[in-house]
């Protein structure tokens, strides 16, 4: 049987640009924020991210050169300007400062199923620079400043009890997704979580 010559070849797998004009470098970034807030570093395969993006493998090696530098890209950039989120927390009566903070981390979160946080939640058994910018994230580049600009004694302590509660907020709604808190509204959120964030930033911790 003759074969037919006007049979298109078989389709291989599309290397650099996506469809539509889609940038590669940003599918595997977006790829790679999902596949790590899934699976962790150690989990996280550069096939499984490459696949999820619909690219060639070899572009991660292409782009990033491996995948730590994808994870760096990817996870460890801070997602946001630091002191615009403080200037926005202190925006009203600092008697309201709590409730900010938890309505502005519900918020964005909630808009990305966590962003980046799962990714370094499940990351930090495998990879040390992930404990890092959880801490950089929390403690220096948020509480550490936000307890200095409001003049509070034992500032070091108000900012780590701080960032322990929203770091286990962050674990039990987006990562262990214990329930009812994982698909609270978020005012029922705020009126159990934000009382103790104020106290504190501003309470007596005696």
């Amino acid at each position: 049987m003759m074969s037919d010559v006007n049979a298109s070849p078989p389709e291989s797998k599309r290397r650099g640009r996506r469809p539509a004009g889609q940038d590669t470098k940003t599918a595997l970034l977006d790829a790679a924020r999902a596949v790590f807030g899934e699976s962790g570093y150690e989990g996280a395969t550069v096939r499984a991210i490459a696949t999820r993006a619909g690219v060639d493998a070899a572009m991660v090696n292409h782009w990033f050169g491996g995948k730590e530098n994808l994870f760096a890209q990817a996870v460890l950039h801070l997602p946001f300007d630091p002191t615009q989120l403080i200037a926005s927390f202190l925006d009203g009566d600092i008697d309201g400062l709590g409730e900010r903070i938890v309505r502005n981390f519900l918020t964005v979160w909630d808009a990305t199923d966590g962003g980046v946080f799962p990714a370094l939640i499940r990351s930090i058994a495998g990879h040390d620079l992930a404990a890092q910018a959880l801490r950089e994230l929390f403690m220096n580049k948020v509480f550490a400043q936000l307890a200095a600009k409001i003049d509070v004694d034992q500032q070091d302590l108000r900012a780590t009890l701080c960032a322990s509660q929203m770091v286990g907020m962050g674990i039990v709604r987006y990562v262990a997704k214990f329930e009812p808190l994982a698909s609270a509204d978020h005012d029922t959120v705020i009126r159990a979580v934000a009382p103790n964030l104020q106290r504190y930033l501003t309470g007596s911790l005696d």
